[in-house]
């Protein structure tokens, strides 16, 4: 027997509207490449979404067809995800810190008909043009003043193309399961492999975003998303914020930038802000030079790779700023675990509540975790005892966009494999110890490089740490330590290796260490393992 509830179809372009009719006065501010601080709110962006909708209504689109975007985090990108999602397309979102054979490998699998881009990304577009025939035109996102001479086929300014059409649309119902977005992983091993989002999975990963245990938004919030609108819908800020009402601020090109990232968040009075380690690591370090303090910032959410104890601690002395690390994968939307406390944590002194919120974090509802042997038997979450992570759940990739299976990355029983090896404590908080590619093993037994690599940044003169294993004639592997010294610091290996001691196992410490000028990083700012052992393929360990 069914219950008597009406079935309303779980769609985005049901965000905007709420949004609309709620939050109209609302502000969404953008720094962009035509506009040093474009300002409008709520009401202005939906008007100019529903524009956009009924231009892209006559490009001779069907639903389901994907449109791209190669854009940075402003107004316009926003006009764009919920433009075509909502009408029924594909936003497929492309991060243009891509090599560029690799966006011509995405572009073409995804089968973009139109794009829209940046203007400053558009020269990246025009190197490429001849590889990429499918698509049929390009929308350049700017003004007639600033529209570039270009070679680009069927070259159109996004104002120009909105500014004729009426503001009036019906935005179409159909089938929550159908497609809304496709985001490609960034292809660090073979080529990128697209995770095709539908509205349902879009809508209750929005929802639990903005749980009081996961991101705690509401409408007095002012969120700066600095991770990008191209990396897994930046985290959900998208369609989370405008679901409750947040104030936007997106720091368009100048997302590295820590000067213009500390004037938005104080000019601003952005309470939320959401990026990588390196990104809060320019930020930290400009506010330390200029002798300035974060006023304004209450908490940050930072995933995308491990938080170094020591950047927690930061936030925290320095600025008053709570650190929440998450952890989730393109393939998860991306939310999986949150490092926020729960109840009966209330008398941790303050280093007990690093060491939780130095965890990846437990899960929240809408994603199952289990950590499981090479025989595929699952391991007790006791804090000791390590294994392959699984996950499952609503808002979790059963496969890759026209992969069909052939990934290899779901169990026979419907988990998806991670890649990741981690531990589960007997509160339910997860921490990752390794990529499984990455994992080192000597004499048998494993060694975590993220551990080494966090333990490493706690060093004042570190500014950065990475770990890999070389080979050892005895050992198998041994870990090689390669550190960026913080600027101005004069560390040397043995000072570090002795400072190490005591703070890990002993078995642990690495054999050597190596300073560099440059550590390499994907385009979504995690440390590039692959090359570094590329690199240092030839090490020998000293004796």
């Amino acid at each position: 027997m069914h219950g008597l509830m009406m079935d309303s179809e779980l769609l985005i372009s049901t965000i905007l509207r709420h949004a609309d009719r709620n939050f109209g006065n609302q502000e969404i501010v953008s720094v962009t490449a035509d506009n040093p601080l474009h300002r409008y709110t709520y009401q202005e962006c939906f008007r100019r979404t529903r524009q956009l909708a009924n231009a892209l209504g006559k490009l001779g689109l069907m639903q389901g067809d994907r449109v791209a975007t190669l854009a940075w985090n402003d107004y316009r990108h926003l006009e764009a995800y919920y433009a075509i999602g909502g009408s029924g397309y594909v936003c497929h979102t492309v991060n243009p810190r891509l090599f560029p054979e690799q966006v011509v490998f995405i572009i073409n699998h995804a089968e973009d008909r139109w794009i829209f881009v940046d203007l400053l990304i558009v020269p990246l577009l025009e190197k490429i043009a001849d590889q990429i025939p499918g698509v049929e035109g390009f929308v350049i996102m700017t003004d007639e003043k600033h529209m570039p001479e270009t070679n680009l086929k069927n070259a159109v300014c996004y104002e120009t193309l909105i500014g004729a059409e009426s503001d009036a649309f019906d935005w179409p119902v159909f089938d929550e399961r159908s497609a809304s977005a496709l985001c490609y992983t960034s292809g660090t091993t073979g080529d990128p492999k697209g995770v095709l989002y539908d509205h349902r999975s879009t809508i209750l990963h929005a929802y639990a975003a903005v749980s009081p245990d996961v991101m705690n938004l509401s409408s007095i919030d002012c969120v700066l998303p600095v991770v990008p609108l191209f990396h897994v819908n930046a985290w959900g800020i998208p369609y989370a914020a405008l679901m409750v009402g947040c104030k936007l601020v997106f720091p368009g090109p100048k997302m590295g930038d820590g000067e213009t990232l500390y004037g938005l968040l104080e000019q601003e009075n952005v309470s939320l802000a959401l990026g990588v380690p390196t990104v809060w690591l320019a930020l930290l370090q400009y506010a330390d030079s200029a002798g300035k303090k974060l006023n304004k910032l209450q908490r940050t959410v930072i995933g995308g790779a491990a938080v170094p104890e020591r950047m927690i601690r930061d936030f925290r002395d320095k600025h008053d700023v709570t650190v929440i690390q998450g952890w989730g994968m393109t393939e998860m939307s991306p939310l999986g675990t949150v490092s926020t406390p729960k109840f009966g944590m209330e008398t941790l002194t303050p280093d007990e509540m690093i060491a939780v919120r130095a965890k990846a974090g437990r899960g929240i509802f809408g994603v199952e975790m289990r950590i499981v042997d090479d025989k595929g038997t699952e391991m007790p979450w006791d804090g000791v005892a390590y294994g392959s992570l699984q996950v499952r759940g609503p808002w979790i990739c059963s496969d890759y966009f026209r992969l069909e299976g052939k990934s290899g990355s779901h169990t026979a029983d419907g988990w998806f494999d991670t890649g990741d090896v981690a531990i589960i404590d007997e509160d339910g908080y997860m921490s990752i110890t390794d990529r499984t590619k990455d994992v080192i093993k000597s004499g048998g037994e494993w060694i975590s490089s993220i551990d080494i690599e966090n333990t490493a940044m706690g060093h004042d003169a570190v500014a950065e740490a990475a770990v890999i294993g070389v080979a050892h004639p005895k050992w198998t592997e041994r870990p090689l330590l390669i550190i960026i010294r913080a600027k101005g610091a004069s560390l040397e290996r043995d000072e570090l290796l002795a400072w190490l001691e005591g703070k890990i196992a002993k078995w642990w410490i690495p054999d050597d260490v190596v300073f560099v000028d440059e550590i390499p990083h994907t385009a979504t700012g995690k440390i590039k393992k692959i090359e570094l052992r590329k690199q240092f393929a030839d090490y020998e360990l000293p004796s």
